[in-house]
């Protein structure tokens, strides 16, 4: 039998259902135009950015860690601070120190991959499904946070090659998810493998998309009001967790 404090613990992370990816997906893209409208709009740049974000995240998953059951709001907040600090940090990088877009996603591709590493060799396993301890939590929220940021990145890269723009690197990595959805129905390939796929591909996803709704009709987006399109998005993603009820997940060993 579990012990209450295993089964709060894991009742923290929601279950991996079409409602969680469409909140998902639509938390990536406010990510993308809430860090544009702070660090750009509001002129504050992306290192002060970043510090914002990144101090709301610490104290978010703070929070979250300390829960003792599973919160929606607390952790569709989390994600959100996560994939915005993501946003700015990836720009800080890519823009602020120079190292470009492919230097960037190179090295925070290697930073989520060393995460999971460390991760597996530390817990045993990567699912999140596990996720019922603090260490798990804190192992789990620096993976997500430096998946967003590398999708971030990733997402600038592809739109920013001759010919693609955002609305075609949309489609690039709206393609491969597509894919691992029929994977995940119609082959028994590792739920945990396709599930951190997912996860990162529906980052640069939601940059894409985020671009393409603020970004100048001139560099091929739709020149939207930042601050209304992320009041938007989070009109969508509050009215989601209203009236559709998440469960949280259930652990496993």
């Amino acid at each position: 039998m579990k012990s209450p404090a295993l089964t709060d613990a894991a009742a923290k992370v929601p279950q991996l259902t079409l409602l969680f990816w469409i909140i998902k997906i639509a938390a990536t893209t406010l990510g993308e135009t809430g860090g544009d409208t702070v660090s750009m709009s509001m002129g504050l740049g992306y290192l002060i950015g970043t510090a914002l974000f990144a101090t709301a995240l610490i104290v978010l998953v703070v929070l979250q860690i300390r829960a003792t059951r599973f919160h929606p709001a607390l952790y569709w907040a989390t994600i959100i601070a996560s994939t915005t600090a993501g946003t700015t940090l990836a720009d800080f990088a890519d823009r602020s120190l120079d190292i470009g877009y492919p230097g960037g996603s190179i090295l925070l591709a290697l930073c989520v991959a060393a995460s999971l590493i460390t991760w597996r060799a530390t817990l045993g396993t990567i699912s999140v499904q596990s996720v019922a301890t603090p260490k798990a939590e804190i192992f789990y929220w620096i993976t997500i946070t430096l998946s967003q940021t590398l999708g971030t990145a990733l997402g600038d890269w592809v739109a920013d090659q001759p010919g693609v723009g955002y609305l075609g690197g949309a489609v690039v990595f709206a393609i491969p998810l597509i894919i691992l959805a029929a994977l995940y129905f119609w082959t028994k390939v590792s739920r945990v493998a396709l599930f951190w796929a997912a996860f990162i591909l529906t980052r640069p996803l939601g940059a894409t998309v985020g671009d393409f709704l603020d970004k100048p009709i001139a560099k091929g987006g739709l020149d939207l009001s930042r601050p209304l399109a992320t009041l938007v998005l989070a009109i969508f993603i509050t009215g989601c967790l209203i009236l559709f009820r998440q469960r949280a997940s259930k652990h496993t060993h």
